[in-house]
């Protein structure tokens, strides 16, 4: 029998993999988000597109962080001039400063809301439109059942959702749930100026994946690693205190 066993049971997988929301690469599909080692936490080891990621946010200054962190990896989607759409009621990121992820600030449309039911509804709506390369929102308070709308949204259209949440850490219908923080630049040859984007990336949790926590660099338009992933995980001698 062709293949044998190990593909019938990759097949399985992928199958499974499908029927939860993920989008699977295929012969027309030359999407590609490299994440570095982070991409050995994905299933297949492929960054979850058509799928809603969830990020969430402690401060002013994890949603500045964060907003950089999703825009480096939101440049890979926008290859070949694609147009994302950025969605807040109180925004953060400041555009020009995407040039530095390699992004054309006239390549995303903002929105910019004041009332939570029009935030949501225009999040659902542009999760709806096929043609986009990735929707971001900044939203304060979601629930399961709002963020449920959503994920269906993006399994029918396959565009990847990003919500930057700051409140009610109740749990919401997402793929994978992140939380960034910001690390000093380093400056070579003590060179006045300000050093690459750094950045604490926890992946807290990832549908069918392996959660860990790795050091990362935004450069030459690029992620790359600053120290080797760890795998979440409950030190052993915690384990013993607790046992």
């Amino acid at each position: 029998m062709p293949g044998g066993k190990p593909d019938i049971i990759a097949q399985l997988q992928n199958r499974i993999l499908s029927l939860q929301g993920y989008k699977l690469s295929t012969p027309g599909n030359n999407l590609q988000i490299d994440l570095g080692p982070i991409n050995q936490a994905f299933p297949n080891g492929c960054f979850p597109f058509g799928a809603v990621h969830e990020f969430i946010i402690g401060g002013t200054e994890d949603a500045a962080t964060t907003s950089g962190f999703v825009a480096a990896v939101v440049s890979s989607f926008m290859r070949n001039k694609r147009v994302s759409v950025w969605i807040s009621s109180s925004r953060t990121i400041f555009p020009p400063a995407l040039k530095v992820f390699d992004i054309e600030p006239d390549h995303i449309i903002f929105i910019d809301l004041q009332n939570h039911k029009d935030v949501l509804w225009v999040i659902e709506e542009t999760l709806k439109c096929d043609g986009l390369a990735a929707v971001i929102a900044e939203i304060q308070q979601l629930n399961f059942k709002e963020s449920r709308r959503l994920q269906l949204a993006v399994e029918q259209s396959g565009v990847t959702g990003f919500i930057l949440r700051s409140r009610n850490m109740n749990t919401i219908a997402s793929v994978s749930r992140w939380k960034i923080g910001s690390l000093p630049s380093v400056l070579n040859d003590d060179m006045p100026g300000v050093g690459f984007p750094r950045w604490n990336v926890e992946l807290l949790k990832i549908r069918n994946g392996k959660p860990g926590v790795w050091q990362m660099e935004w450069s030459n338009g690029c992620f790359n690693h600053i120290s080797p992933p760890s795998i979440l995980s409950i030190p052993q001698e915690q384990k013993r205190k607790t046992g």
